[in-house]
């Protein structure tokens, strides 16, 4: 059986629900009811709790707004949630000032104790921007703008590279130049260490 994108058990696939709200406004809050704690986590991660607040708010609100231009063939098997974090990548592009201060600071920080769970766990990649470390932090302060949105959208986001292109509106072959390009510059920042490193899911490569 075929499985629409962004189809869940049992559930209406994201392009049906935005095809929907198009006419019933109310509808496209069930796309909320799904994505909002991811994007609010990757907000976070970014820029902190309270700008994440906002700006996941101004995402959906956003995302509303456009939703009548939301092209379901370019959907992939993530459905909406590719469309949804570039809209709120382009939020953080608002903030880049905000985002390296974020990160500036946080590479004075003192490193966390022993007993705090160690940066080069596999699960630190998904963890909360508080306990990444100071190398890192100043690492990703260091990297280019548009390498950074591709490196957290992996990292962070949990997009895989097919959806980082959707997400961003580039070709997958730059998805994958920018995200080696700024995964070699954290390895020579952290001594050959690349604490970022996810999953890779199957078919998305």
């Amino acid at each position: 059986m075929t499985v629409e994108p962004g189809v869940r058990t049992g559930a209406e696939s994201d392009a049906s629900v935005i095809a929907r709200s198009r006419d019933e406004p109310e509808a496209f809050a069930v796309l909320f009811d799904r994505y909002a704690d991811e994007v609010h986590r990757y907000l976070a991660r970014r820029l902190g709790g309270e700008p994440a607040d906002d700006l996941m708010a101004e995402t959906f609100t956003t995302a509303f707004q456009l939703r009548h231009r939301y092209n379901p063939s370019l959907a992939t098997s993530d459905g909406a949630r590719p469309w949804l974090f570039g809209i709120a990548t382009n939020m953080v592009g608002r903030h880049r000032r905000a985002e390296g201060r974020r990160f500036k600071a946080m590479a004075r920080i003192p490193a966390p104790a022993d007993h705090e769970e160690p940066l080069a766990d596999r699960a630190a990649a998904r963890v909360g921007a508080q306990a990444v470390r100071r190398e890192l932090a100043a690492a990703l302060a260091a990297l280019p703008a548009r390498h950074r949105d591709v490196l957290l959208l992996v990292a962070w986001g949990g997009l895989g590279y097919e959806e980082v292109a959707q997400a961003l509106g580039i070709p997958i072959g730059t998805v994958r130049s920018r995200l080696h390009r700024a995964r070699s510059k954290l390895r020579e920042a952290l001594g050959g260490s690349d604490p970022t490193t996810m999953r890779e899911v199957p078919g998305h490569d």
